[in-house]
């Protein structure tokens, strides 16, 4: 099957090797014209027969915005566009009505399985018709994991369902690392345990918190025992903003999911306000000591 893909970035170099590998004429355009295959996206839609399917790569927000604009304008009559960026799923809905009125079919694909996608398999999640799922599945068939294709592919609804469905796994991603992180700094913090790695590598056989995520952070603890070479500061990309928002529009608990975004934008202080004001009013009501900058150690 022929495929146009607009961004051949991490994931998109990904996709684009897999799709290769398994027989797939993949005819790529990027930014970096030294990684793509065309100039520009009107040459690109130019180099595919029609009806053409082209899958849209690129970073969420204005970027993903304008290229669908973009393509609008450029293809016809049962083109189909496939955008598989962690756009939010509010954003599906006018996607799709812009190019309906050109006759363009649309599917939003949550996509996950990050860099490691090329060679395992990349999890996916389609919403839209079934006639424009059933049109991309051999696309979804090579960049899915093997086995059973409900194991790694899901169609999870209409327009808007599989970027909702990769919100709330990103969502769940947040929460499981921040437990991982948790317990590791606990078990470092303990002098009774001299070799956190081991145990870390113990837990990822056969123990119930097993996970993949486990086994990155263990290969990381290889790389780098005491991961002193990263810096705790951590960025969120905006699907835990967005589920936790989804969350209290729904009126769903979801207190794990909240505290570890929370966790996040507390990685990004030196000295946390928030903290100071605890700091001051226990000294205020009780007369705590509290640090004063510059020293060392606790009062």
């Amino acid at each position: 099957m022929q495929l146009g893909l607009i961004g051949l970035g991490k994931m998109g170099a990904g996709l684009r090797a897999r799709l290769i590998a398994a027989g797939h004429d993949v005819v790529g355009y990027d930014t970096d014209q030294t990684i793509s295959d065309t100039a520009s996206l009107a040459d690109l839609v130019s180099r595919l027969d029609a009806p053409r399917v082209l899958w849209v790569m690129v970073p969420s927000g204005e970027p993903t915005r304008a290229t669908i604009a973009e393509l609008a304008d450029l293809l016809g009559e049962d083109d189909l566009v496939i955008e598989g960026g962690n756009s939010r799923f509010t954003d599906d809905t006018a996607h799709a009505e812009l190019l309906a009125t050109r006759g363009i079919g649309y599917l939003d694909v949550g996509v996950s399985g990050g860099v490691w996608g090329e060679k395992n398999g990349f999890g996916l999640m389609a919403g839209g018709s079934e006639a424009d799922v059933a049109r991309a599945m051999p696309i979804f068939d090579a960049l899915r994991p093997e086995g059973p294709r409900d194991e790694g592919f899901a169609h999870a609804g209409d327009v808007g369902a599989g970027h909702f469905a990769k919100m709330v796994h990103n969502g769940i991603e947040y929460g499981l690392m921040q437990a991982y992180a948790e317990g590791f700094e606990l078990l470092a913090a303990a002098r009774e345990v001299t070799d956190v790695p081991a145990v870390l590598k113990a837990w990822s056989r056969g123990t119930v918190v097993r996970s993949w995520l486990l086994d990155l952070l263990v290969r990381a603890l290889e790389e780098d025992r005491d991961l002193t070479e990263v810096k705790g500061y951590v960025n969120d990309s905006g699907e835990g903003r967005w589920t936790v928002e989804e969350a209290i529009n729904h009126a769903v608990p979801a207190p794990v999911i909240s505290a570890a975004l929370f966790a996040r934008f507390a990685s990004r202080q030196d000295d946390s306000p928030a903290m100071k004001a605890v700091a001051a009013l226990r000294n205020q009501f009780g007369g705590h000591a509290v640090t004063r900058s510059g020293d060392d150690d606790e009062s």
